[in-house]
């Protein structure tokens, strides 16, 4: 029996689901251990969010052009810009390290980017199901990725506590900051990324 053949904007959006997943991968794994590393670091990042810029690109012209989809073309794309601003805030969190020199993540950015890595997992899993329309089954994860955005709030919290606390030098105090607040943005965006599949699976299921 032939296999029904994957929808095109099922496709790009498990294409663009995967970039992010292996980018989050490449972000939590990397190690630093010299100032030289950050910038392959921030480059290798910048291939990622180059690649996901192409990606949503040939979504944009597509949906353009296309007479029928999937699901709502609306949703497509704001799927598709919410996956796409998780990248952009993970390349500008690279491109923070490189600028500022740092090569010492402390516990808290440890954590934030492993809660980012689970979210990117779950983000992917649920964009998988959508290609299959099992879509009560994607609330789950959209559920686990509010629940990792919530540990996020609270890992700003104690990080910004710890640092005004410990920290004496007042560069330093904005630099970790910056990292922290941007972190948690990327958390953010993912949360985004859950509501809009929320939002799909209202209007489809």
């Amino acid at each position: 029996m032939a296999t029904r053949k994957k929808d095109k904007f099922a496709v790009y959006l498990g294409n663009i689901a995967t970039n992010l997943k292996e980018s989050a991968n490449y972000f939590a794994d990397y190690k630093l251990k010299n100032v030289s590393d950050l910038k392959i670091f921030s480059e290798k990042m910048k291939e990622y969010e180059n690649k996901g810029d192409s990606l949503v690109h040939d979504v944009t012209k597509d949906l353009h052009n296309a007479f029928i989809t999937y699901i709502e073309r609306e949703d497509i794309l704001t799927l598709t810009m919410s996956m796409d601003d998780v990248l952009d805030g993970l390349e500008h969190t690279a491109a923070l390290f490189e600028m500022y020199s740092i090569i010492n993540a402390d516990d808290y950015m440890l954590r934030f980017v492993e809660a980012i890595r689970s979210c990117t997992v779950e983000i992917e899993t649920a964009v998988e199901m959508l290609a299959s329309k099992k879509l009560l089954n994607m609330r789950e994860h959209a559920i686990k990725i509010k629940d990792l955005e919530s540990k996020c709030d609270a890992i700003l919290r104690e990080s910004i506590t710890h640092l005004f606390a410990n920290e004496k030098d007042p560069i330093r105090i904005i630099q970790y900051k910056e990292i922290y607040e941007e972190l948690e943005n990327i958390a953010d965006f993912c949360q985004v990324v859950a509501n809009t599949l929320e939002s799909i699976i209202m209007k489809n299921a």
